[in-house]
Order: C-alpha cells, then structure tokens, then sequence
C-alpha cells in the first residue's frame, strides 16, 4: 500500500516529489494508526459500553451437551459486560489476529479481557520488544520478504538460480539480527510458515485453516515500552513474559540475564505504572525469584511452571519424571517451597490442573489442589489454541483427552479451572469466550479476593 501510494505521487508531481514523499513515509511507518508515544493517541475501547463478543461464545455453549451448566450460560446471553481479570489476552487475540501487534491487542481489549501480555525479547541494540521468541521473525513477520533486511537474518533465505527458496525449512530470523529501528518497519503477519515452499510467498503462508489472514494485512509491531503505553490506553493490567534468550548470555559479554530481568522492570518504573498492574512472569525460576527479592513488583510475580514437559534446561535436568499427580516427583521445588521462596502465583499449562476421576469426569489434579493448600494462587493457559475439539483438544488438555469430543467442551473445561481449581486466571487465544464466561459467572471483579501476600 505504501509502495503504491508512493508511485502515483511520483507520477503527479515528479522525483523531488517522491524523494520527499519517501522520506514522510520512513520517519512515519511506525505511526501510520497514529501511534506516537510523545503524541496523543486515537480514542481506545476502554469503557464497558464499548466490550463487543461476536458469535463464538454462544457458539460454543450451543455445542455443550444438555446439562445446568449449559442451561447457566444460556441464560447470560445478552448481559451487560466488563473487562474482567480473569480474562487474560494470549499475545492478544491470536486465534485471529497477528500476536503481539497492536490490532491484537486492541481486539483482546474490545472482547473484555482484563489483562494483555507482552512477550518480552530483546533487538541488536538491546532494546526491549514483544515477540513470542527471540527467533521467530521469519513465522510471525514479513521479515523474509524483505530485500532491504532477510540478510541479517541468523540463517537467512537461500535461492538457487532460478530464483527458487532453498531452505525454507531452516530459516531463522531473531530479534537480535537486527535494530529496533529496523524491527518497527517489518509488518506482523500470522504465525506460520511453509518449510516446503519454493517461493517467498509460499513460504508466508501456512497458517492453519482453523484461523485466518483476514486481519493480518500488516500487524503494527512494538517495542515494549510501546506496549505499555497502549496497555495504559486501554485500561488493562500487564504480564510481560521474559523470553528465555536464543543467543549466548551474557549477550556480547557483558548483557546479563539480570540485566535483562531488571530492564524489563524499569520500563514500568519509568512509565509510572504501579505494580499492582503488572504481573511478570517467567519459566526461568531464578527470573522470578530476582523480581521477588529485588523488585518493588514481585508479590505479582508469576512462575510459569514448564515442568511437566521440560520447558527450560533446569527443568529437563531436575524435573524428568514430573507427574502433576505425583508430588514426589516436583521435589526439590514443592509448593510449600514455591510459596516459602515468596512466590505468590504459579501458572502452568491447563492440562497439568485436570485429571479424570473414575466415573471420567474432569476434576483437579493433585497438583491443582496442592498448590490452594500452599496459598499459591493459579493462573494457566491457553484456551482457544487447540483448534476444533473433536479429536481430544490435542497437547493442552492431554491429560483429560477421552472426556474431550466437541467444541463446547471449551466451556465445560473452563468451568472447571474456575470453579473447581479456582483459577485466579486463564490466558485464551480468543478472550471473548473468557469475558463471556467470567461475566456470567461474576470473576475477575474483585480484587479483594486475591490479597497480595506480604513476603
């Protein structure tokens, strides 16, 4: 589109013109929505009056089978809304829309989500943006099309003579291969990629036919401080993720995983953003356990716990047979030492939380209720990321895959995270389903129901 408009003004008033033009355009491609962060922004969806679901919540209580649950939900459609706490923003609304743009963002707002994250990496320059990964740029941006930037890139395309991509399935294009400068020109597009293609444009697609690229024409990317400024606009809570690093830390010898931890937390200092806001959160324990001892935002801070399938090295190392309902088998780093190291809030994935009981219905695992007798508060992830459910809802809810046979099922595992497991709350790729749930139910309202613990 920029290209395009650039042409015809070069057609109607010459050269000079699209020199001029061109150079509008470069200064301007971060703020092509209007964002500036030294500048007022277009109005946001903050209030309640504007929090809009869409179909698809119905459309999953339609699917649930016969039952009071079902019968509940029902009777909800049509309530008045409000962003609730429980309602988490996974990357946004990724179901949808590009993760960690800012369209995604604004999308999980509009759907009532209550708290947006950011997943937290780190540029060239050693500044801080929201992407999934360090090296993802090749599947969540546009990044391979580009001439000007793919050389950068850790393991950048390759093309035969007859111009055919080589090695779709080996590129890698990371965070730290270029600037933040540089970051900011790419546009976000859907996670996927075609590791088969033989042409750029093949190779940008791939997404899953149970999403969509409706809404990926060009993702407007951010750094992190950018996002809070957002975050801020819209009236939501944070949980920044930081990322576990793909390059060698210390990065370039003196970049430290500390430094990066305490980074992240500045930016909130610098934004004024209090820390009953933020909830940062990490799979790297000692990530976690720095915000606790050297942070004013550690009572939030949240220990992503990847145990159960070995997320990071310490926990492949230590943690090989972890079983949710063995607890012999999460030692050295039980619940009673979770909660004695001051961490307040554990988060591992859904399927970890549930289990079936005799009869084969769902119920929480020992995990789960070992974890509420620790005084540790749960959060977990991710609904609405599994696609259709009639095959068992694949990896998120593999422990509880033969009581899993339709789409409605969403609401009934839902049901049990926040009812029976007593979730604090759920990240979701799609959060109108959890602002649906949430506001029919009455959680995510009152904060004083989850006193922050005083360490």
């Amino acid at each position: 589109m920029r290209t395009r408009t650039t042409i015809i003004i070069c057609a109607a008033l010459g050269c000079a013109a699209l020199t001029a033009s061109s150079q509008v355009v470069a200064s301007n491609q971060n703020d092509r929505y209007g964002w500036n962060r030294a500048a007022s922004k277009f109005p946001l969806p903050v209030a309640s009056s504007n929090i809009t679901l869409g179909p698809r919540p119905m459309f999953l209580v339609d699917d649930m089978d016969d039952g009071r649950l079902k019968q509940r939900l029902q009777s909800c459609e049509g309530q008045s809304l409000k962003k609730s706490d429980f309602s988490i923003g996974h990357r946004g609304a990724a179901l949808q829309f590009p993760e960690h743009t800012k369209e995604s963002y604004v999308a999980a707002a509009r759907m009532g989500a209550g708290i947006l994250e950011c997943d937290v990496t780190f540029t060239k320059d050693r500044e801080l943006v929201c992407r999934h990964s360090q090296c993802d740029l090749h599947t969540t941006t546009d990044i391979v099309a580009r001439e000007d930037l793919r050389g950068n890139c850790t393991v950048p395309p390759q093309f035969d003579a007859d111009g055919n991509l080589t090695n779709a399935g080996s590129i890698q294009c990371c965070t730290s291969d270029i600037t933040l400068a540089q970051f900011k020109s790419l546009c976000g597009k859907m996670d996927a990629s075609n590791p088969n293609a033989t042409t750029v444009a093949g190779y940008l697609g791939g997404t899953a036919n149970w999403r969509t690229d409706l809404y990926a024409t060009c993702g407007t990317v951010l750094s992190h401080a950018e996002s809070i400024d957002l975050f801020e606009e819209l009236g939501v809570k944070m949980t920044p993720e930081l990322k576990t690093p793909s390059v060698q830390m210390p990065y370039e010898g003196d970049y430290t995983q500390e430094d990066y931890a305490q980074q992240m937390i500045d930016e909130y200092v610098a934004a004024g953003v209090e820390p009953r806001k933020v909830f940062p959160q990490s799979f790297n324990y000692s990530d976690v356990l720095y915000w606790v001892n050297h942070t004013g935002y550690g009572d939030q801070a949240v220990y992503l716990d990847g145990r159960a399938y070995g997320e990071t090295e310490e926990d492949r190392a230590l943690f090989a047979g972890f079983d949710a309902n063995d607890p012999a088998s999460w030692q050295p780093r039980g619940m009673q030492q979770i909660a004695h190291d001051g961490v307040n809030i554990v988060a591992p994935p859904m399927w970890v939380l549930l289990t079936l009981d005799g009869s084969g219905e769902i119920v929480p695992s020992r995990y789960a209720e070992s974890a509420k007798a620790a005084g540790l508060d749960i959060i977990t992830w991710t609904l609405e990321r599994s696609g259709p459910l009639a095959s068992g809802g694949g990896w998120y809810h593999q422990s509880i895959t033969d009581a899993v046979d339709n789409d409605g099922d969403t609401m009934t595992v839902m049901d049990v995270l926040a009812r029976q497991v007593g979730i604090r709350g759920l990240f979701s790729d799609w959060p109108a389903t959890t602002s649906f749930y949430a506001n029919c139910m009455d959680i995510g309202f009152d904060h004083a129901a989850h006193p922050v613990r005083r360490r």
